[in-house]
């Protein structure tokens, strides 16, 4: 193995840094560009027909696409000029795998996708096709030698939050818990944000509390027989991708509801119409969510923890040693959607409530990672009874806490999302007065126009209609 490329991760890490640092405290030029270039070169031994592979990873880093082999010219213009970034998300620089071993079942990408999405076919490694892809950064984590990569988005970001006319407003995913340190509280790094221009920031569970009442409404409405059952759509664009894509006749069972990312960019920018919304994530789905053409506009960049960890050290902003601005915006149920059956937990709360004497009872099954909910698919697909009629579906292993840009591990980051739940002096999403009071704000005067208002379906519901006659 060549150890210019072996942990690549790493060395992309610094040129990340640099750039991020170089960015923000000046004027950015080419010149600095190709400085960086000489400096991964001279330090690790770069071969001159492999600069067009650092010079691609650079691309990818200040969120555009790679340029075959040609030299930076207009790269940073552009970078000022985006208002909003294109796909695909994840993409392969060639030229590297070379590198790796001839036998494509002893390559590190062999098993990412093999069963699962079926994505790659060897030529010279793997090939990605783009509207097969599900962004789920498996083949990203796996691939040590940086044939395969996503886009960062925070370079662009970088000139929004220097505008003082500009408000932005970090929505962060519910497993950041615990993510930057076992007594980093949200109100530390909500002081985070602030220094670095946010307007504040935001707890997506908040807007998990929202659709939980929604899906539970429609839970209760759809599921009336006991071979009735319930798909949910929360949460995670890897199981509503996969179910749509492979898998259409059960679609029709799936969830209208955007997911919690979706719902509280669209929310935010009808409060706040001006504004500039930047999803923290631990998730490369998310990205590509953000960009699916039925979704875009809702959230404008998506950044993730193992990114946000880079810029955070880069301007020496110490966690630690900033005061805490805490709230409480959500309720343990919205909070612990970060973590495999979260959904299922927070969604039973409400049908509780709001249908106590059901005689079809709230049933819950709950797969993780790609492997297993492509099993309970082909297992409803074949109407085989699976003992439940609400099914849960996550694409990383643990749920969100399991996502490829995580900065912990899954059990002690399950861990700290239900610890970080229990904090909350909120119990349920129905206990949420923040909840009542954003629905007054959006002209809701009742708890079901959730379900029932013209102008929740803008806010709360996907586009497309399924053979049941819900809108998605």
């Amino acid at each position: 193995m060549e150890e210019r490329f072996n942990n690549f991760e790493e060395k992309r890490g610094e040129i990340f840094r640099e750039l991020v640092e170089k960015a923000w405290h000046g004027d950015l030029n080419n010149n600095d560009l190709n400085g960086i270039l000489g400096n991964m070169q001279t330090k690790y031994g770069y071969k001159a027909d492999e600069i067009s592979f650092l010079r691609n990873h650079m691309r990818l880093l200040m969120g555009l696409n790679p340029r075959g082999d040609q030299g930076f010219s207009d790269e940073l213009q552009r970078v000022k000029e985006f208002g909003y970034l294109r796909g695909p998300v994840v993409t392969k620089i060639g030229g590297i795998c070379k590198y790796c071993s001839e036998e494509i079942e002893e390559t590190q990408c062999y098993d990412a996708c093999k069963y699962e999405a079926h994505i790659y076919r060897r030529k010279e490694g793997p090939e990605i096709i783009d509207n097969q892809c599900f962004s789920c950064g498996n083949c990203v984590a796996k691939c040590s030698f940086g044939a395969i990569a996503e886009k960062l988005e925070f370079m662009p970001l970088i000139n929004l939050l220097k505008d003082k006319n500009t408000t932005v407003f970090a929505a962060v995913a519910p497993s950041i818990a615990g993510q930057f340190g076992d007594h980093i509280t949200l109100g530390q790094l909500r002081t985070a944000f602030r220094l670095l221009g946010f307007k504040d920031m935001i707890e997506v569970a908040l807007f998990a509390d929202i659709l939980t009442i929604k899906e539970a409404f429609e839970f209760d409405a759809l599921v009336k027989g006991k071979n009735d059952f319930f798909l949910t759509s929360c949460c995670c664009p890897v199981w509503l991708n996969f179910t749509e894509r492979q898998y259409p006749q059960l679609f029709a069972h799936m969830s209208p509801a955007v997911s919690p990312m979706i719902a509280s960019g669209r929310v935010l920018k009808a409060l706040y119409p001006e504004a500039k919304i930047v999803f923290i994530s631990p998730c490369l789905a998310k990205k590509a969510e953000a960009k699916d053409h039925r979704l875009e506009g809702a959230i404008d960049f998506v950044v993730t923890f193992r990114e946000l960890d880079d810029i955070f050290k880069t301007l020496a902003i110490n966690l630690s040693d900033l005061p805490g601005d805490e709230k409480d915006q959500a309720s343990f149920a919205g909070r612990v959607y970060a973590r495999t059956g979260g959904v299922s937990f927070s969604v039973k709360t409400v049908v509780n409530r709001i249908a106590p004497r059901r005689l079809i009872r709230f049933k819950s099954k709950r797969v993780d990672g790609v492997k297993e909910c492509k099993a309970i698919l082909e297992d409803l697909s074949q109407g085989k009874d699976i003992g439940a009629n609400f099914i849960e579906g996550m694409g990383c292993v643990g749920g969100c806490v399991g996502g490829p840009r995580t900065l912990i591990n899954v059990d002690k980051a399950t861990y700290l999302a239900n610890e970080f739940g229990e904090d909350s002096l909120i119990m349920t999403p129905f206990d949420n007065m923040n909840v009542i009071k954003i629905l007054e704000e959006l002209g809701f005067n009742d708890i079901k126009d959730i379900i029932e208002k013209e102008e929740a379906d803008r806010l709360f519901v996907r586009e497309v209609t399924n053979i049941n006659g819900l809108k998605h």
